[in-house]
């Protein structure tokens, strides 16, 4: 296995269709209009010396090596922003050419550390490459005048000199090897839309300068690693390369975060991680990263995870390790007498949506054909199941209609209830970049999130709507757009139901639904209201991203169809640029829900009811298949509590820590005689565990993830297994012991057994990922390539389904007793409930959960910015420190979920979904007061959690 090396091209490619042909050292070549020489010259082969330029930035031109001639021309033009032009001659390599690249380097060199040998980029440094890319062997200026260079300069201190910034815990800037080629600040610009860095100074004094002078850390830097990427010197290098070396092989694979789904190489020395770098050629994020993605992979070499199998008899018994053997075996005995005893009905399991699509279609397979009966349900139940429902409700499928690159051909972005900069950071750079390119923007959200404004962005509208009211203000840009005659009634009548407007017309043009009736209740003026819509359905492509502000409320399901509505009726569907999008939570809930975790659904979404499909799967199961749907997760949590639930297996998932009313939750684990938690740290759901079974990361495995836009993409096995097995090996032991009969040697015959039995999946295996890099699902003989843009030509269903969305205000109250309403998101730096990132040094960002409320409540309350708060609700209370900030609006506060002492969800309530029994995270009525510190249950659950970390090492020692 060898480093994986990309070419590149120097300038980013052109998307002219018409072609121009010219001679580049006597060879003829071929190139769109508007490409520029370097990149045409690269593509015969030709390196033309250059610092300044990278294929993923616009052309420069500032470090004046990559100068050629041009028959005919006078002048040496920089190759870089010097585009081709028909039948001309190019020369890259004369002897001026050369005498002018040495000047200039030697120039670079003279205020430049000659430390090669120790540096940490020695090897992978781009300005060493140049150098000896032209021959350059003397250096006629030494740094004994003015320099950047040296601490004393002829023994005195030297005031251009500055020392190395080590505050960032990722990498260093090192300004004594910075050559001002702008690269990194153009990436800050360009890639991330940070615009955190600036060049200060001019001329000799010019220095690459976080913010006003600050150190990285305390700058509006967000890690990215863009900038590190795009440093052709050590001027930006990661920690870990200066601490463990230059990496000696490496291997693609995909991101265990956000459902972007980021490919990285996982750049090694052995089987340690040396780094992870962005692949160019990845479809999802092409060749960017975040800081989660790109440096937050310490976790899975922590020290807190768990390496050998465990079990206890009771839950306030400590851990006693044991065998593989052992804990397999205790396991399957637990759930065989538990279902002898109860019966079939009694045990059931929950998929993860952080394991490969191959393990989750295993786990409800084991769970399906092993336990007997469909109690199998993934963590999307708590996210994205309404937009399963809704989407397939009005589409015929339960998935995104776009690819991720179709943003960039959007004129209109509309923005509900999601917060691409925080929890899609990747996505939400390229839409930024849409943005800065004059694409108009829509957000409805209750919080003023980085979207609305931040540097060269600004949201057209803002309609900061109260908690709760999504259906009502959609279903208002609606009324506008029917009212106001600007409904595409040929899309309409050609891809949908007519009948079905008409009913659907008649009901968002009743008065009640227009935006000023909607205004009383939703706080949203109504003439804001008026002009978005005209905005969306007059304003060209239009593209709507949701999130888990929409399918996280009681009419979650209702909002989605809502959205598929305003899609229908204004045409916006089925070409680039437009569609309806949801931006999922995880790296593979997608997969998670395509492999058949919900309760009622085979892999592929197809009932289990249904029975051609059934007997389909008892056939290659060899197993009797129940054919009536089993239970969801609240449903399992409700039949514990009542005694007729007795035994879980959870794989992956920290349902104690993300589900809603932690009480009921930890009453319903509490009530079982056999909960088996399979994960690679004592998480907070282990704290009422039996047997836990050890986990692999997913820099130990293979498999596939599938991300938001139905992506199928390789997670490549980089190391061994810590544990000794892969997730899905274990799940094949458990499997066997319950008295199946599997054989699975690699999880690509668990994918040929998926393409077999899933239609979408048909034409999908590893050796066509190996060949074509990711798909989309479907992926079959109608769609061999995939399909990266949904309902081209018609829908999956046939017609298209318009769905009258009435609202109804959500059980969640305000009062005198509860005057505030509570809303829950996340944060760039945490992922989810912080398993992962909290083991990182991320949590130097986001040390802790905190309380946003706006000045006016606070003032009103006695609340000082830092203070402790108590928050209460119906259904609990718990306290964390209050930060006062506009960013909420008067009335609502907010908080994140990433920290398990917190117990945000304490407050939250039973409330949910409709349809699917999605929780209504978003909306919880609450009174925030002053407090003196945590709260009862908060110490109460450190106690339980203190304890139940505790793993007897010898006779008589805890650990």
């Amino acid at each position: 296995m060898s480093l994986i090396r990309e070419t590149d091209y120097g300038t980013p490619v052109s998307k002219s269709e018409k072609n121009v042909t010219l001679t580049i050292d006597g060879q003829p070549v071929t190139v769109p209009e508007g490409t520029s020489i370097m990149r045409a010259a690269m593509q015969l082969g030709i390196q033309i010396p250059k610092l300044c330029a990278t294929d993923s930035l616009t052309a420069f031109g500032s470090c004046r090596l990559c100068l050629i001639e041009i028959d005919g021309r006078n002048g040496t033009p920089a190759s870089c922003t010097t585009p081709v032009a028909p039948d001309i001659s190019v020369r890259t390599y004369t002897t001026r050419l050369d005498g002018i690249r040495r000047g200039v380097m030697e120039f670079y060199l003279s205020d430049h550390p000659l430390d090669c040998l120790t540096c940490a980029a020695n090897g992978d440094c781009e300005l060493q490459d140049m150098a000896g890319a032209i021959s350059l062997r003397k250096v006629r200026y030494d740094n004994r005048g003015a320099n950047h260079v040296l601490a004393r300069n002829n023994g005195k201190p030297n005031a251009e000199w500055k020392p190395k910034d080590e505050s960032n815990p990722y990498f260093t800037y090192d300004p004594s090897k910075c050559i001002v080629c702008n690269r990194y600040v153009r990436a800050c610009e360009e890639t991330q839309g940070a615009f955190a860095l600036t060049i200060d100074g001019r001329g000799f004094d010019s220095r690459v300068s976080p913010g006003m002078s600050e150190a990285f850390f305390e700058s509006e830097c967000v890690s990215c690693g863009a900038c590190v990427q795009a440093c052709p010197t050590a001027t930006l290098v990661e920690k870990s390369v200066i601490a463990i070396g230059q990496p000696e092989h490496s291997a693609v694979t995909t991101c265990a975060y956000c459902g972007v789904g980021c490919t990285f190489k996982a750049e090694m020395r052995g089987e340690e991680i040396v780094r992870m770098v962005p692949w160019k050629d990845g479809k999802a994020n092409h060749g960017h990263s975040c800081i989660k993605g790109r440096f937050a992979y310490g976790w899975a070499t922590h020290r807190e995870r768990i390496l050998n199998p465990m079990i206890r008899e009771t839950i306030t018994d400590p851990w006693r390790e044991v065998s593989w053997e052992e804990a397999i075996a205790h396991a399957a005995s637990e759930f065989k007498r538990i279902q002898a005893q109860y019966g079939r009905l009694s045990v059931g399991g929950i998929t993860s949506s952080r394991c490969t699509s191959e393990e989750a279609y295993l786990v409800q397979k084991l769970i399906r054909s092993g336990f007997g009966n469909n109690n199998v349900d993934t963590c999307a139940r708590v996210c994205h199941s309404p937009t399963g429902y809704g989407l397939s409700q009005a589409f015929g499928t339960s998935a995104g209609t776009q690819d991720f690159d179709s943003v960039d051909e959007a004129d209109v972005v509309l923005i509900i209830g999601c917060n691409p900069t925080d929890a899609h950071p990747v996505f939400g750079s390229r839409m930024k970049k849409r943005l800065r390119e004059g694409a108009k923007l829509i957000v409805i959200d209750p919080r003023r999130t980085d979207l609305v404004r931040s540097p060269h962005i600004a949201a057209d509208y803002h309609l900061a709507l109260r908690p709760g009211t999504n259906v009502a203000i959609v279903t208002a840009l609606a009324h506008v757009i029917v009212t106001e005659g600007l409904v595409n009634e040929a899309f309409v009548r050609a891809r949908c139901d007519w009948d079905e407007f008409l009913d659907w017309a008649a009901f968002v043009a009743e008065e009640r639904n227009s935006p000023e009736a909607v205004e009383k209740f939703s706080g949203v003026p109504a003439s804001e209201v008026r002009r978005a819509a005209r905005l969306y359905a007059t304003g060209g492509n239009a593209a709507i991203y949701y999130g888990l502000g929409v399918t996280e409320h009681s009419q979650g399901s209702t909002t989605v169809m809502a959205i598929a509505n305003l899609a229908m009726a204004t045409g916006n569907l089925g070409r680039r640029g437009v569609g309806v999008n949801p931006l999922r939570g995880q790296n593979n809930v997608q997969g998670s829900c395509d492999m058949g975790s919900f309760p009622h659904e085979f892999p592929g979404y197809r009932h289990v009811t249904d029975d051609a499909v059934r007997h389909s799967f008892e056939e290659a199961w060899g197993a009797k298949l129940d054919n009536e749907p089993g239970l969801r997760i609240p449903n399992m949590f409700d039949a514990a509590v009542e005694g007729v639930f007795k035994g879980m297996y959870v794989q992956g998932e920290d349902i104690l820590q993300s589900d809603p009313d932690t009480k009921h939750v930890s009453a319903g684990l509490g009530a079982l005689e056999c909960l088996v938690v399979q994960d690679l740290f004592l998480n907070e759901t282990a704290n009422y565990a039996h047997v836990f079974l050890p986990g692999a990361s997913f820099l130990e495995k293979d498999g596939t993830f599938i991300n938001a836009e139905r992506r199928i993409q390789r997670v490549r096995r980089v190391m061994s297994p810590k544990n000794g097995y892969g997730d899905w090996e274990v799940t094949q032991l458990l499997a066997n012991a319950l008295g199946l009969t599997w054989a699975y040697s690699h999880p690509s015959e668990i994918m040929d057994e998926i393409a077999r039995l899933t239609p979408a999946f048909k034409n999908v295996s590893y050796r066509m990922l190996e060949k074509v890099g990711s798909v989309q699902w479907p992926c079959n003989d109608a769609s061999p390539d995939g399909m990266p843009i949904m309902h081209v030509n018609g829908f999956t269903r046939g017609k298209g389904k318009f769905v009258i969305t009435e609202y109804l205000p959500t059980d969640e109250r305000m009062g005198p007793r509860f005057p505030l309403l509570l809303t829950t998101g996340r944060i760039l730096s945490q992922y989810n409930v912080g398993a992962q990132t909290r083991r990182t040094e991320n949590s130097r960002w986001h040390e802790e959960d905190v309380l946003e409320i706006h000045p006016h409540d606070a003032e009103v309350r006695g609340v000082r910015d830092g203070d402790w708060v108590r928050v209460q609700s119906r259904a609990g209370e718990t306290t964390l420190h209050a930060k006062i900030t506009e960013r909420v609006a008067p009335g609502v506060v907010y908080t994140t979920f990433h920290h398990p002492l917190t117990q945000a969800n304490v407050v939250t309530t039973d409330n949910s979904d409709w349809a699917t029994n999605c929780p209504e995270y978003k909306v919880t009525a609450v009174q925030v007061s002053p407090s003196n510190g945590p709260s009862e249950w908060q110490e109460q659950y450190r106690e339980l959690a203190e304890n139940s970390r505790r793993i007897a090492i010898s006779a008589g020692a805890i650990k």
